[in-house]
């Protein structure tokens, strides 16, 4: 079977991140809403949905191109898996597909479409925490590339679901989410002036996981992992 082209892994990455991101946001819109000033009982609706959708869109996407991270994307690219023509692209269209997937959300719930968020999210303790969420992330990815690819939707889909509660910045880990949730003034936001910050440390933390991954996981291949963790047939 031949590799989709080039303008349909496109088009999965744009849908794919409009999906993902008018699920945190809608999702932080309507827990908002219900939860009666419980910012707990918000938040769990808000982590719910978002590790769901991640499961399911990796899985419905799985046979185009499911990264719809840009900081995915760098580590794949810099394992020499995408070229970085095609990076930069993904990257591009995960941004955009991030901004209509806010806008989506705002025109579902009545708000005013263009917005831009007043929530601040800053500091060291904020930017450690996203740091170690995309290390988190990208280490997990890259290890169930190695051990069970069938599992990464719901690996990913579990990480990020735990992740919103152990980090202190409730795990953005991805730049074009971050990017995209300065565009909500909603539960989910964040001020337009924290975002180079969490980009910046999202970065540090996936390419850490890169090099972790690399030298941990060296020399081991898919096929050799899944013998050695299967039963013996003797």
């Amino acid at each position: 079977m031949s590799s989709p082209s080039l303008d349909r892994r496109l088009a999965a990455e744009f849908l794919g991140t409009a999906f993902l991101l008018a699920t945190v946001v809608g999702s932080g819109i309507m827990a908002e809403r219900l939860a009666g000033g419980n910012v707990a009982l918000a938040l769990l609706g808000n982590t719910i949905p978002t590790g769901a959708i991640l499961v399911v869109l990796i899985t419905a996407f799985g046979p185009l191109s499911t990264h719809f991270n840009p900081a995915v994307t760098l580590v794949f690219a810099l394992r020499r898996e995408v070229s970085p023509r095609d990076g930069v692209l993904y990257m591009v269209a995960q941004i955009a597909g991030g901004t209509m997937g806010v806008w989506a959300a705002h025109g579902m719930f009545e708000e005013a479409i263009v917005q831009f968020s007043t929530h601040v999210r800053t500091g060291g303790a904020q930017w450690f925490a996203e740091g170690v969420a995309t290390f988190g992330l990208v280490v997990t990815i890259l290890a169930c590339l190695k051990s069970r690819p069938g599992a990464i939707a719901m690996c990913v889909g579990l990480y990020i679901t735990a992740a919103y509660w152990f980090t202190a910045s409730t795990s953005f880990a991805n730049p074009a989410v971050t990017i995209a949730r300065g565009l909500t003034d909603s539960f989910s936001g964040i001020r337009p002036d924290d975002v180079p910050a969490f980009i910046a440390a999202q970065v540090a933390g996936a390419l850490v996981a890169l090099a972790v991954m690399s030298w941990l996981f060296g020399g081991i291949d898919e096929h050799s992992a899944r013998e050695e963790e299967s039963p013996s047939a003797n």
